[in-house]
């Protein structure tokens, strides 16, 4: 009896060692945003993921197609990780430290959380004076205000914005990562133009540009440097704030801290068990 259980605690003692970080012992569920994503552009460069320009995401990820849903993936799944705007980091997942540093505002604007990257939207020369007032309220104190109170660092210091007494309809589209800060701006911008209706729509950073570059839409989001190729074709960029990109893991996980290059192995598929990264 005391040798059954004597090997019934050991048993016990073994599988906690395993699960003792959060799905440690568990095959990692690497989860990627999908091909045009901004922020899947900007984090694998930032990670040296993307290398000679060839993505090296493992072919084993599970692809979501917009923040909300890397968001559900990670929460429902303990063993997942993935990354996602700061700006729409939850409770419902967490943010574990790259390199030993916090995903920050501050630590963003100190040079110590080197995980960012710019919101940027696109026009083009013919941007119609409704679409160019809508800018300007964005770079304005009024529209800054607004990008810093949803977790953003803002990008200019402009004065206060006056109304334009401006009609008609602005098409906006791109980012999933911008698009949520991108209507709180448009919900106040139309509470000071009653006249106006803007239309988001939320296609990614790469199908953002490419509508601003055909005229489908007045405003194109980026949440990513603009490609030489889109700038060769007519578009000019404007950085309206700058986020981090959080790297997030289920609750249940006791991981707190990753390297990058432990970011990059399990990005590429050579560190493929929570174990490898205690």
């Amino acid at each position: 009896m005391k040798k059954l259980i004597s090997a019934g605690i050991a048993a016990v003692l073994s599988a906690a060692l395993l699960t003792g970080c959060g799905g440690a012992g568990n095959a990692i569920t690497v989860i990627s945003r999908e091909d045009g994503s901004g922020t899947r552009g900007a984090f694998t460069e930032l990670m040296g993921i993307l290398e000679n320009e060839v993505d090296n995401t493992v072919a084993t990820a599970e692809i979501s197609n917009s923040t909300s849903v890397v968001i559900q993936s990670v929460a429902g799944n303990e063993s997942a990780i993935g990354y996602i705007s700061l700006g729409s980091l939850s409770s419902e997942v967490k943010a574990v430290k790259v390199d030993g540093v916090e995903a920050t505002v501050d630590n963003i604007n100190n040079g110590t959380y080197k995980v960012s990257r710019p919101f940027n939207i696109a026009t083009r020369d013919d941007i119609s004076p409704l679409a160019a007032d809508f800018v300007s309220f964005i770079m304005s104190a009024d529209g800054q205000a607004i990008i810093e109170e949803k977790g953003y660092i803002k990008a200019s210091d402009n004065g206060a914005y006056a109304p334009s007494g401006l009609e008609g309809t602005i098409v906006v589209a791109g980012s999933t990562s911008v698009a949520p800060v991108m209507e709180k701006l448009a919900d106040k911008y139309k509470e000071i133009n009653p006249s106006v209706t803007i239309e988001i729509q939320q296609t990614g950073s790469s199908a953002g540009m490419t509508s601003t570059i055909e005229g489908a839409c007045d405003i194109g989001m980026a949440s990513r440097e603009l490609k030489d190729s889109e700038l060769s074709a007519g578009i000019s960029p404007t950085v309206i704030a700058m986020d981090g990109i959080a790297v997030i893991v289920n609750n249940k996980n006791d991981v707190e801290n990753l390297t990058s290059e432990q970011i990059k192995g399990i990005y590429t598929g050579t560190i493929t068990n929570w174990s490898e990264v205690k």
